[in-house]
């Protein structure tokens, strides 16, 4: 019982992780963002996280090895604007993990980014690079679990 209860725990740090990664509600428009005079765009969306998928490649239960993916639904302003795949390799049994995902926004391109999941409602993401409008995007960003299979994914992009 104490091994489900453990990946009942890493089960709802990754789904948090998803959450965090995939819905996103921009500020404005998905095409502009909120861009200040030093290139940083501001990016807000709603996500809604589906069942992610857990594989057990480690020890039996929550272990190191063990791989959580993901694909979540981006909302801003109620419309569907884009979407989020990911993945996890838990590190240890609390369900640490090292996260990596590629946020898909329709008709803008991409921005890839990379996040250490850990119990806490709060994320705090690396943006690591991206496609189209976001070809070489740097930056930070947050994801804030909302429970509920819901989010705000925050995102601060630096375009050069």
């Amino acid at each position: 019982m104490a091994e489900r209860a453990r990946l009942v725990v890493v089960g709802a740090a990754c789904a948090a992780a998803a959450v965090a990664v995939g819905s996103v509600a921009a500020s404005a428009s998905a095409d502009d963002g909120d861009v200040g005079r030093d290139g940083r765009t501001t990016l807000q969306f709603h996500v809604e996280t589906s069942p992610f998928s857990y594989t057990d490649l480690g020890e039996p239960g929550p272990s190191a090895a063990d791989v959580i993916v993901f694909h979540d639904t981006l909302f801003r302003d109620g419309r569907e604007v884009g979407h989020e795949v990911g993945s996890c390799t838990v590190v240890e049994p609390s369900g640490l993990s090292n996260c990596s995902a590629v946020l898909t926004l329709d008709g803008q391109g991409t921005i890839t980014y990379a996040f250490e999941n850990a119990p806490p409602p709060e994320k705090v993401l690396a943006i690591t690079g991206g496609t189209g409008r976001y070809r070489a995007a740097h930056g930070e960003g947050t994801f804030v679990e909302s429970g509920q299979e819901t989010g705000t994914l925050t995102l601060t992009v630096i375009r050069d």
